[in-house]
């Protein structure tokens, strides 16, 4: 197995810590709002994720909001499962040359995904630089 093409490369323990302090990042007035989502570390997106994702081969997919944005539920949204926020390590990895970056790359996909959650799409996620 090949090392991603970015110059660093952490221990998968190294990176959940970066995912833990991204959150711990977030203002707790917007973390309050954020209610049964689980955020996982994944060595790489799925053949499903890429399609769920639009990502087609040659693009790299470094997060994934897997549910229903609360823009979208209605009254009879209750016992479901916990969305879940996937941030694929090998992909961020892939973008990155050194261990700051990724952590910063981190930050940036979580608050993306994170974004997604609260119904903003792509576009506007751009806009407000969090792309």
């Amino acid at each position: 197995m090949h090392p991603p093409a970015g110059g660093s490369t952490l221990e998968r323990a190294e990176f959940r810590k970066l995912v833990r302090e991204a959150v711990a990042l977030i203002p707790p007035e917007l973390l309050q709002r954020v209610h049964n989502v689980d955020i996982v570390v994944e060595k790489r997106p799925t053949a499903m994720d890429r399609k769920t994702a639009g990502i087609g081969p040659g693009r790299l997919l470094l997060g994934l909001y897997h549910g229903i944005p609360i823009t979208h539920r209605g009254e009879n949204y209750n016992l479901v499962a916990p969305d879940k926020i996937s941030i694929y390590q090998d992909s961020i990895e892939a973008v990155c040359e050194t261990d700051d970056e990724i952590r910063e790359q981190v930050r940036k996909t979580v608050l993306h995904e994170l974004g997604h959650y609260f119904g903003i799409d792509d576009d506007r996620l751009h806009e407000l630089g969090m792309g």
